[in-house]
């Protein structure tokens, strides 16, 4: 077996919390859709339909290119700069946010109107 680190992903890395890091801080409007999940850092946050979008953010800022999915049952990684997504490595737990977790999220800060909010 190849234990060469893979390019933008770390297999120490834990998950920075169950939300969007950003958006829990008071950066944009507070709320997302989908969370994605750095594979580099750990670092989550809110994906592209998002108002916000700090996950491709902060893959941007951070140089981290690698980021998957922090959504139940979703196992997929996708690299930023090739636009390809692939398989990967399991990561450090949590795999997931919490299962019970509404979509969008956190409940009390989601506008009724937030369809129209989202980047499609």
């Amino acid at each position: 077996m190849d234990n060469r680190p893979l390019p933008g992903i770390s297999l120490s890395a834990t998950p920075s919390g169950t939300g969007c890091l950003e958006c829990l801080s008071g950066d944009g409007p507070g709320w997302w859709v989908h969370l994605r999940r750095c594979a580099q850092c750990g670092h989550i946050g809110c994906c592209d339909s998002s108002p916000s979008q700090h996950a491709s953010a902060h893959a941007r800022s951070a140089g981290h290119p690698v980021i998957t999915s922090f959504e139940p049952g979703e196992d997929w990684f996708y690299e930023t700069t090739t636009k390809r997504f692939f398989r990967g490595p399991r990561l450090p737990d949590p795999q997931s946010r919490p299962p019970k977790q509404p979509v969008p999220a956190p409940a009390d800060k989601v506008p009724a109107d937030w369809q129209e909010h989202i980047h499609r």
